[in-house]
């Protein structure tokens, strides 16, 4: 007797873990990595030997193999008439039972049909299956909500960034004020651009939105994968994000100087130079007030006597034209019109269509390097203008009246200098790279050698000069007005009232390596 009962407990034994298995595995599918409908579905119908389906109200599958069903009885359920129904006949065993699905759907219909009876430990797993699949619906609908709401939220965030770089901050302000009151109650405020990789950016994005308390404007940038902008009014901001680069390997910073909120677009600008430094810094910071910067070598009241008159045709537009094409303008030069649309929210042909009016009211040849030197010095200057900007406009001043003073051209001759460390003719190369436009190829022809070794000479300056120059911008045309102060190359003809003439080291079918609009 004593063995007829050990073998009763160990046949109950063995049974109680075959029927507790099956709800393992019914919670596996519940875990995070798990929760998939499909994957429930097929699951239930290998375990019970049965073909599974579900579909909704009007009979659409969701998930598994759709089998003919009775329309009278889904409609009984899918009302709420029935919970659940069992049939058998011509060799099925069918059951169906009510699954309540995420709004705006009412409910659904679990099918199951198998050509064995439905025990109870088959009825079991199908009534659990079923509860279980409420909860992954659910859990579903909830997750697309929350994607939902952060889309939107990202897309709200880069709509105020593109209101901002558009100079309509009283627009900005008001779309910011239903989510984030008082972000934008500043005059003055700070552009931080963090990069790391494309792969992390939303992490990374995360990270700086916790660190700034939501205290700043953070947005993935639409042009760069890698970029992570940050408006902010705090100056605590600087800390806060050399943190999150801390916490992040391969993380680097760059920031602006303070500017008047209207003037985002040229911080935004300072940051992206900024950046192109901290990657030859121990720490992969900097800060763009960090460097001297040549217009702060001019004097200040030619500086801005000669942009007033250089830009003077641009006053006769309404005050939005203007400034809508001056900042579009300003990051055209800095970047590609691909990316400055991005960045605006525009197309690429607009981006160039307004560049190209700009070009036509002041005479310029954008093609020129030297041109898109002086006109982004100009644009920069403008946008810290506060006087009256009429009051220097009959001052006959031309650009070879800001490059005569002496500290700028202690300036330029100091940091072309670093270039002769180099066992290489970087200096010879860059000045020719630059006549010609940023064109290897014609620079190459130039000088008799080939393309390649030109664009191996001007990556090799880049770290010498802590400065980018293969990606069109404020660094590239800083290293042009270093040319153009040392007395390397001449300044071209850019006058108000005259059109400017090409480069004489530039043809008209030379197309530049560098990035341009």
């Amino acid at each position: 007797m004593t063995g007829r009962d050990d073998e009763r407990r160990h046949a109950e034994a063995v049974s109680g873990q075959a029927d507790s298995a099956w709800a393992q595995e019914l919670l596996d599918h519940l875990r995070p990595t798990g929760r998939d409908i499909a994957r429930v579905v097929d699951w239930l119908g290998a375990t019970v030997g049965a073909s599974v389906s579900l579909c909704d109200e009007h009979g659409t599958p969701l998930a598994g193999s759709p089998a003919p069903l009775d329309e009278g009885l889904v409609t009984d359920i899918v009302s709420g008439r029935l919970a659940s129904a069992s049939w058998e006949g011509d060799g099925r065993h069918l059951r169906l039972i009510r699954v309540e699905l995420p709004t705006p759907a009412a409910a659904g219909v679990l099918a199951v049909v198998r050509t064995a009876p439905f025990d109870r430990r088959a009825g079991d797993i199908v009534t659990h299956t079923a509860a279980a699949l409420e909860l992954l619906l659910r859990a579903r609908r909830t997750a697309a909500t929350g994607h939902r709401l952060a889309r939107a939220t990202s897309d709200l965030r880069l709509a105020i960034l593109q209101l901002l770089m558009v100079e309509d901050t009283s627009a900005a302000r008001r779309v910011a004020a239903g989510l984030w009151p008082g972000l934008l109650d500043t005059d003055t405020a700070c552009v931080y651009v963090v990069e790391s990789t494309p792969e992390s950016r939303d992490r990374l994005a995360e990270a700086c939105i916790e660190a700034t308390r939501e205290q700043s404007l953070v947005v993935r940038c639409p042009a760069v994968d890698a970029h992570v902008i940050v408006v902010t009014p705090r100056d605590t901001t600087a800390a806060d994000l050399r943190d999150v680069c801390r916490r992040h390997p391969g993380t680097f910073l760059g920031g602006s100087a303070r500017q008047s909120l209207a003037h985002t677009a040229a911080a935004y600008g300072q940051a992206v130079s900024a950046l192109a430094v901290a990657h030859f810094r121990p720490d992969k910071t900097a800060v763009y007030a960090e460097r001297t910067h040549p217009e702060r070598l001019m004097d200040p009241a030619v500086l801005r006597a000669w942009t007033t008159r250089l830009l003077r045709p641009l006053d006769t537009l309404a005050h939005h034209t203007r400034a809508e094409l001056l900042a579009t303008t300003r990051l055209g030069l800095e970047f590609t019109a691909v990316s400055a649309a991005k960045v605006l929210g525009v197309s690429r042909n607009t981006v160039r269509a307004r560049m190209e009016r700009v070009e036509n009211l002041l005479g310029a040849d954008f093609s020129d390097l030297a041109v898109r030197a002086a006109v982004h010095l100009a644009l920069n200057t403008e946008a810290g203008l506060t006087e009256d900007r009429t009051a220097a406009t009959e001052v006959p001043v031309r650009l070879g009246d800001l490059l005569t003073g002496p500290a700028l051209r202690t300036w330029a001759h100091g940091l072309l200098a670093r270039l002769d460390s180099d066992g290489r003719d970087l200096r010879g190369t860059l000045r020719a790279w630059i006549s010609a436009g940023g064109n290897a190829e014609r620079a190459a022809q130039l000088l008799g050698v080939h393309a390649q070794t030109v664009r191996e000479h001007v990556r090799g300056a880049e770290p010498v000069l802590e400065r980018r120059l293969l990606a069109a911008g404020g660094d590239l045309y800083e290293v042009v007005l270093a040319h153009l102060a040392s007395g390397a190359l001449d300044p071209p003809d850019l006058h108000p009232d005259l059109h400017t003439e090409v480069h004489p080291g530039l043809r008209a079918d030379a197309r530049p390596d560098v990035r341009q609009a």
